[in-house]
């Protein structure tokens, strides 16, 4: 029996054949990749040291490699097979959450990429670069930087953004209408304040559209964004950059008004960029002028 890291240790039934238990292999004590292994079993998250029976076997994953990061399974300090692509710095989610992880624990890229055992070059060129190591490297780089795999992949998406620690020295920046205008752009997804038909506030999703400086969004008689219509409303859009602890919001104020010209409706939907996600019969446009927009934007102090 050989493994890699992160391939599944699955333990079946000798009778049945069906899985018993399974788990992440997560440490290698052979280089060869024999027994025994360390396992995180998925029904308990705990690491155990396992010497495989009769009655497991390894599932292995797929080792996604390229010609350019194929130094990451050398040791430290390796000549990387080919030079990792340079120009503008462009990184990908991963390598911006390893990077901050990384210096979050006050590690230079030398001192990380020799405790990882990959190659300077192949570190640079995740953190730079938009790339998508193997489960191995997420590993061993998640070991050294106190984390886990899960966690450099982005895991936990379900949660409600924002449960990083904040910038060591953030500075809230007010931005100027031009700014707020490029950052809400032609469309996307905002939430809408109203007072609701029973008098209570309510805020609301909803995919809007940007056509001639107003924002226009698709409801339905009855539901709760149509209360806005008659109504002066905010209406805002954000965005939370996990990785770098960083985010802005936009908050346009006005005037909400149904659509009601047939020639306007149709002009709308025609120009949507989607429908409304939440499915359902929602024809029914309603359209907010800004009097007012505003926006403010964390950024670190000396920026």
């Amino acid at each position: 029996m050989r493994a890699h890291l992160g391939d599944q240790l699955v333990i079946e039934s000798t009778t049945t054949g069906a899985t018993r238990r399974d788990g992440e292999i997560v440490g290698l004590h052979h280089e060869d990749g024999t027994p025994p292994y360390d396992v995180r079993w998925s029904d308990t998250d705990e690491v155990t040291l396992v010497f495989p029976g009769p009655d497991a076997r390894i599932r292995p994953v797929e080792h996604h490699r390229r010609a350019a990061p194929a130094s990451d399974l050398g040791e430290a300090g390796a000549v990387p097979a080919a030079a990792p692509p340079t120009g503008t710095s462009n990184p990908g989610d991963i390598g911006r959450r390893v990077a901050v992880a990384r210096a979050r624990r006050g590690l230079s890229r030398e001192e990380t990429a020799h405790r990882a055992r990959m190659s300077l070059g192949y570190l640079a060129y995740l953190e730079e670069q938009p790339a998508d190591p193997s489960v191995a490297t997420l590993i061993r780089l998640a070991d050294v930087l106190g984390t886990t795999a899960a966690v450099l992949r982005g895991g936990g998406t379900d949660l409600p953004p924002g449960q990083g620690q904040a910038l060591l020295r953030p500075r809230l920046r007010d931005m100027g209408p031009e700014e707020c205008r490029h950052l809400l752009s032609s469309y996307g997804v905002g939430r809408i304040a109203v007072s609701a038909s029973d008098g209570r506030p309510a805020v609301v999703p909803v995919n809007y559209e940007v056509v001639d400086e107003a924002i226009v969004f698709r409801t339905a008689p009855g539901h709760v964004p149509a209360a806005a219509v008659g109504t002066e409303v905010a209406f805002e859009v954000d965005h939370v950059d996990e990785a770098m602890s960083q985010g802005w919001s936009v908050l346009a104020v006005g005037l909400a008004e149904a659509v009601t010209d047939p020639d306007a409706v149709r002009t709308l939907a025609l120009r949507a960029h989607s429908t409304p996600w939440p499915g359902g019969d929602r024809e029914m446009w309603v359209s907010i002028r800004p009097e007012s927009l505003t926006g403010r934007r964390i950024v670190p102090a000396d920026q």
